[in-house]
């Protein structure tokens, strides 16, 4: 039978924690091992809302269920009073193809699943001893990266960025009424990097923010919001002064994230020497290696991530029902 679940009960089950890291980071295993068909992003673009929906999915081999999620992100709904994202996934049986479940998450399950992947990277790139974190943005990945980042790494400040003041202290006040951190609101991007050790960009942003002259030894760099081929947040000089860039899927950052700007502009780019997070998390290449490195890693969102957090749903909400039983 057809199950279908509401976002409050998918929000009662599915939290930013270490379960949701644990079966993430299987799904980027997996990739490595060649055990998942992923294929290319479906996208489609109104420009002149600002808006954009994209289709993902990925089937993970000897799983019996895999996700197709539909998400839409539209920049301008701040206008009318409405969240910028929003979306659904559905469960399809691996074996019959016969629809199992749909979550009606709003894309809830996206923020969690993207904001959980930050910390994958940061776990395997970044410092172990931090003290400091730079976000740019001020929108709900903004507040997730950093919660899921602290579930990997102890740190005390928040540096942040946003166009717009009063929404960079409604996140201020936010952040340190949740985790505990002090937060300083900055007037530029520039004193972010500079006095973070992790910078994380959220922003939808078509012009690079973040200049390679700023960076310093020891950074890791995140960069969330470019998954689309007119998105960016990081010069392409950035990814010359780095000494170690990964990505989360080599192909489809090339087709859509930063590394398709520094692909296009840097004569001197190597793509063959960047890595992906499921050959560093299995251990088949190697993540940082000492504190002085600078590292970036571009992060498109991936269907693997997506059947991973729709699989964990489904098993928590079929659990908890049980338990009312």
């Amino acid at each position: 039978m057809l199950k279908v679940f509401l976002e409050d009960e998918i929000r009662n089950v599915i939290k930013v924690d270490t379960r949701a890291i644990e079966e993430i980071e299987k799904g980027f295993t997996a990739y490595s091992d060649g055990k998942v068909q992923v294929p290319p992003i479906l996208r489609l673009d109104f420009p002149n809302v600002q808006g954009e929906i994209d289709v993902k999915t990925a089937v993970i081999e000897d799983l019996d269920s895999f996700a197709l999620k539909v998400s839409s992100g539209f920049f301008d709904n701040h206008k009318l009073n409405l969240p910028s994202l929003s979306g659904l996934m559905m469960l399809f049986s691996s074996q019959t193809g016969m629809l199992k479940t749909i979550f009606l998450d709003n894309g809830y399950l996206t923020d969690v699943r993207t904001g959980i992947a930050g910390a994958i990277a940061a776990k395997y790139l970044a410092k172990q001893q931090i003290s400091s974190v730079g976000v740019i943005g001020t929108g709900v990945q903004a507040r997730y990266q950093v919660e899921a980042l602290s579930l990997v790494r102890d740190f005390d400040t928040v540096n942040v960025f946003g166009r717009n003041e009063r929404a960079a202290k409604k996140y201020a006040e936010d952040i340190s009424a949740t985790l505990g951190k002090q937060v300083i609101v900055h007037q530029d991007i520039e004193s972010v990097v500079k006095n973070s050790d992790i910078v994380i960009t959220t922003t939808p942003a078509t012009v690079p923010l973040i200049k390679s002259e700023w960076l310093h030894p020891g950074v890791h760099i995140t960069a969330v919001g470019s998954d689309a081929e007119h998105k960016q947040e990081l010069e392409p000089e950035v990814f010359s002064k780095a000494d170690l860039v990964a990505c989360d899927i080599r192909e489809q950052c090339v087709r859509l994230g930063e590394l398709h700007h520094a692909n296009e502009h840097l004569t001197d780019f190597d793509l063959h020497s960047v890595v992906e997070l499921g050959d560093i998390i299995s251990e088949k290449t190697e993540g940082r290696v000492s504190d002085e490195q600078i590292t970036v890693c571009d992060l498109t969102g991936t269907g693997i991530q997506d059947t991973a957090i729709a699989r964990l749903a489904f098993k928590l909400l079929e659990n908890s029902k049980e338990k009312v039983k």
